[in-house]
């Protein structure tokens, strides 16, 4: 399983982003669910999630900011960032995961780095 997540950068407070998880060597029953990030000295914070059935979940901490999305045919996630604020600077990362896996034990990749400026 590889995972490439691109689309990071540095921002204006306000400012939007779109980074974008690309998968290959899924198996069949894999999916990308997960988006999740991390800043040094703080926790892994679960930001989004997206079933199978398309039903999204946020942390409270972005919930009406940003979006998740899938699109299966490109095996590619995303996640559409509006009203960013400098808490948000953190390398953000998608997760892989078989149905019933928790997030914490999926795949990610490289992560991409996303910088907010106040």
């Amino acid at each position: 399983v590889q995972l490439v997540e691109s689309g990071g950068g540095s921002v204006q407070a306000g400012g939007s982003l779109r980074l974008s998880c690309a998968a290959s060597g899924l198996t069949a029953r894999q999916e990308i669910t997960v988006w999740f990030r991390q800043s040094p000295g703080k926790e892994r914070e679960r930001v989004a999630a997206l079933t199978s059935d398309g039903i999204a979940t946020y942390a409270d901490s972005v919930k009406g900011r940003f979006t998740i999305s899938r699109d299966n045919a490109k095996s590619t996630l995303y996640l559409t960032m509006n009203s960013l604020k400098p808490e948000d600077t953190a390398m953000y990362y998608c997760v892989a995961t078989f149905p019933g896996q928790p997030w914490t034990s999926g795949y990610w990749g490289q992560g991409t780095q996303v910088t907010v400026a106040s």
